[in-house]
């Protein structure tokens, strides 16, 4: 292949020289990715539950606060599990050497900032009104 990984980078001494390090730093990206799928589906779990428990338990007035308050919640399990797959991109696009990756993961970052700012504000807004 020339020096060029599959995925058009060029390899450099950690391919050619650690490739077990490689090797072991991809199951490390991959566990982080499954810890990341995982911190969602816990907050997901959650919410879900909040929210049935909410629908039946509460009146209205505090079945809006109770699920607004879900509703934080699983926004911070969002947010967590957007920094790990964060993470695991950053392992990923360091092993590939690639210029399309970097790209990809500049996109990444950008996408889970604006979704950060907007989860913020949308918090925020339910502190300050629980009722709404």
């Amino acid at each position: 292949m020339d020096g060029m990984t599959d995925l058009g980078g060029t390899e450099g001494i950690l391919h050619s020289e650690l490739a077990h390090v490689v090797h072991a730093l991809e199951w490390v990206a991959a566990s982080v990715d499954l810890l990341a799928i995982a911190v969602m589906l816990i907050g997901t779990v959650r919410f879900l539950r909040g929210f049935v428990g909410a629908e039946f338990k509460h009146k209205e007035a505090a079945r809006a606060r109770v699920i607004n308050r879900e509703r934080v919640e699983l926004g911070r399990y969002i947010l967590a599990g957007l920094e790990l797959f964060i993470v695991s991109d950053i392992i990923h696009t360091a092993l590939s050497l690639a210029l399309g990756d970097l790209i990809f993961l500049a996109l990444l970052v950008a996408i889970r900032s604006a979704i950060s700012y907007f989860l913020d504000r949308e918090i925020r807004e339910i502190r300050e009104d629980p009722e709404r």
